[in-house]
């Protein structure tokens, strides 16, 4: 029988692992940002599939030096081999969609479209994962998706095509990301990055290799081959959040990735920030802060009831 004791203990390390999961989420989308502020300045000089290509199998190259994933094959068991491969197919789409739209669109509207995400991903984790959101919850992301309107102002700049690529990108993403907390309970995390990147070098390989361009110079080498360091890094600290954390506690600090993409914007493109730019991320940055003040508030109030 469990003690009140042994409960509050499971509640305070259970707090203590939504922290954690907060912060790998927050770092897992700043290497979104510089993944997708590295393929719009490639996209100037090569091809989007050959760029796609290289990030994926520099992701495969990365993740096996740095796990030495031959030390350890049974990272690669899976009881659901099918929701692998659908997870890495929704990872490719997502990608090849987004790096599309960079090429026409600025940073900070490719992202801001990709905040209607946590939307789709909270409403579906109820259904799909029993992970149901709270009033409080809900609201922190309709606040920040408010502060993305403020960003954006839809309607006053005019739709452009590439906004559709935007939109599949982020319809693909919110489903890997569901599908990512499903495996992350009962798959190995370094396995589920390795394969992602095999399935989607592998569907992507005709097109990278057919559309080659061979980059100018080394500068240009390096960023290309960078991809797969950005993107493995993002989507293993992505997964390590989900095996730790539900999905609606961190779908409003998805939101954070539009600062970096708006100083990502000015320092590489020279896109200055507005005052809507600077109201709105205020307010994005805020709804993330309620939701991490709750988070420790509620740490502490399980610390104390277990001490007394």
């Amino acid at each position: 029988m469990s003690t009140p004791e042994t409960v509050s203990s499971a509640q305070s390390a259970a707090a203590a692992e939504r922290l954690t999961a907060i912060g790998l989420l927050s770092f897992a989308v700043f290497c979104f940002a510089g993944l997708d502020a590295t393929a719009k300045y490639l996209a100037a000089s090569l091809p989007t599939e050959q760029i796609v290509w290289v990030r994926f199998v520099s992701h495969i190259v990365y993740a096996a030096l740095l796990f030495r994933i031959w030390r350890s094959p049974e990272v690669f068991r899976s009881k659901r081999w099918g929701l692998q491969i659908v997870r890495s197919v929704l990872l490719l789409m997502t990608t090849v969609f987004n790096f599309l739209a960079v090429r026409h669109l600025q940073l900070a509207e490719t992202v801001s479209i990709m905040f209607a995400a946590p939307f789709v991903v909270t409403a579906l984790a109820g259904p799909l994962l029993n992970e149901w959101a709270g009033l409080r919850r809900w609201l922190a992301i309709i606040v920040g998706f408010i502060g993305v309107l403020v960003v954006t102002r839809p309607g006053l700049g005019g739709f452009h095509w590439a906004m559709i690529l935007s939109i599949c990108s982020m319809t693909c993403y919110a489903f890997y990301t569901i599908l990512t907390r499903m495996l992350a309970q009962t798959d190995s995390p370094v396995g589920m990055l390795f394969l992602s990147g095999v399935v989607a070098a592998a569907a992507i390989t005709p097109f990278g290799v057919a559309s080659w361009t061979t980059p100018d110079d080394i500068w240009i080498w390096l960023l290309l081959l960078s991809t797969g360091a950005w993107g493995g890094l993002g989507h293993f600290a992505l997964i390590r959040a989900h095996v730790l954390s539900p999905a609606p506690v961190l779908a409003p600090f998805m939101y954070t990735q539009i600062i970096w993409m708006t100083g990502l914007g000015f320092f590489v493109f020279g896109d200055v920030p507005g005052i809507f730019t600077l109201i709105g991320a205020s307010i994005i940055v805020g709804s993330g802060l309620y939701i991490l003040y709750r988070e420790r508030k509620t740490g502490r109030a399980e610390r104390l009831a277990r001490d007394i």
